[in-house]
């Protein structure tokens, strides 16, 4: 039988977690995570003394107000064509959305990938185009082929806003910060395709911490709960990979190949966070010229204003959606007051659409 359809293997995994007597704090770190885990009420299913709770595993909930601004900025340019991800142009930066920039008349194009982007450039060579690069690891190759690309086409009206983040240092962060207190990780499973279930060691090297890497089936979370509350019971520190189907040790050789090509280490700032060393991608000199930031000569500010909602601690793992007082009353998908209630990964629109 295929074990996503065995119903008594599902029961005697619940049975196990429910049967699981110390108090301990469970994260999980990818928003598809948290739209699988919310959806299917694996997080009803819990006893109280396990608590799992979602971290900064939304991209577009940690993008900055500063880095929208600077769209909003670029976008306000005659010159210049923006071309994003869909769920971006309705992040609200210090003002405005590039939603409403949109609307005053500001050419700002939603596509599927940046190749997309790079083929706006190639027929409007008269213009700026404009790709705001940002996500984790997973989007990294398909952004570093577009340069690829544009530099194989000589193009020299393609360029990237980059607020490319990884997941390794973030992850650190949470670890090192004591009111979080976390005690196993579920490992952001598309991430891992990319990097590979070795990319997540240094969780049971170096701070003695179980990590899974599992699927987005409901019986892939509920198994890697599962042994992550068994490695913990038997003081088992190590990372076990769960979605072997898909994620190697090593990852994806070619891929990461093309991001250090591309790509090298630098200090980013995440929405809720602040500045984490070594946790963002910028592009390597020989690439300069498809930096928007120095095409443009731009800056992209460090000051945020305060979120009136709680996204900064939900987005470290300190609070439920439900503990935010604006959550489905002043702030819904419609009238979204912080980042985490835009995307669909966000954990605040997770909860929402399927609040019970």
């Amino acid at each position: 039988m295929n074990r996503f359809n065995d119903v008594t293997l599902v029961k005697n995994l619940v049975k196990q977690i429910r049967e699981f007597e110390q108090e301990v704090k469970i994260i999980e770190v990818c928003g598809t995570h948290t739209r699988a885990i919310v959806e299917s009420g694996i997080n009803q299913l819990l006893p109280d003394n396990i608590a799992l709770i979602s971290g900064p595993g939304c991209p577009i909930c940690v993008t900055t107000q500063g880095y929208i601004d600077k769209a909003i900025e670029l976008a306000n340019r005659d010159e210049v064509i923006i071309t994003t991800f869909a769920d971006l142009i309705k992040v609200v930066g210090t003002n405005n959305s590039l939603k409403q920039s949109k609307a005053l008349g500001g050419d700002i194009r939603v596509v599927s990938s940046p190749l997309e982007a790079v083929k706006v450039a190639q027929e409007n060579p008269n213009q700026e185009v404009v790709f705001l690069a940002i996500g984790f690891e997973t989007t990294a190759p398909i952004i570093a082929l577009s340069i690829m690309e544009a530099d194989r086409l000589k193009l020299d009206n393609y360029s990237l806003l980059l607020s490319l983040k990884t997941m390794p240092a973030v992850i650190e962060e949470l670890i090192l910060d004591k009111e979080v207190a976390i005690d196993g990780f579920i490992c952001p499973g598309h991430v891992s395709v990319i990097t590979g279930a070795k990319g997540f060691d240094f969780i049971a090297n170096n701070y003695n911490l179980p990590a899974v890497v599992a699927g987005f089936e409901r019986v892939d979370i509920i198994m890697a709960l599962a042994r992550l509350l068994q490695m913990i019971d038997n003081g088992i520190s190590r990372v076990d990979n769960l979605y072997s189907r898909v994620v190697k040790a090593e990852g994806n050789l070619k891929a990461i190949a093309m991001m250090e090509d591309i790509f090298e280490v630098e200090d980013s700032t995440w929405r809720g966070l602040g500045r984490i060393q070594g946790s963002g991608l910028g592009l390597k000199k020989g690439y300069a010229r498809f930096d928007a930031k120095n095409k443009f000569q731009i800056k992209l500010g460090y000051q945020e204003q305060d979120l009136i909602c709680s996204c900064g601690d939900i987005l470290k793992g300190k609070k439920s959606p439900l503990d935010c007082d604006l959550f489905a009353k002043g702030c819904t998908p419609l009238n979204p007051k912080g980042p985490c209630m835009v995307s669909e990964e966000g954990c605040c629109n997770v909860y929402y659409e399927y609040r019970r």
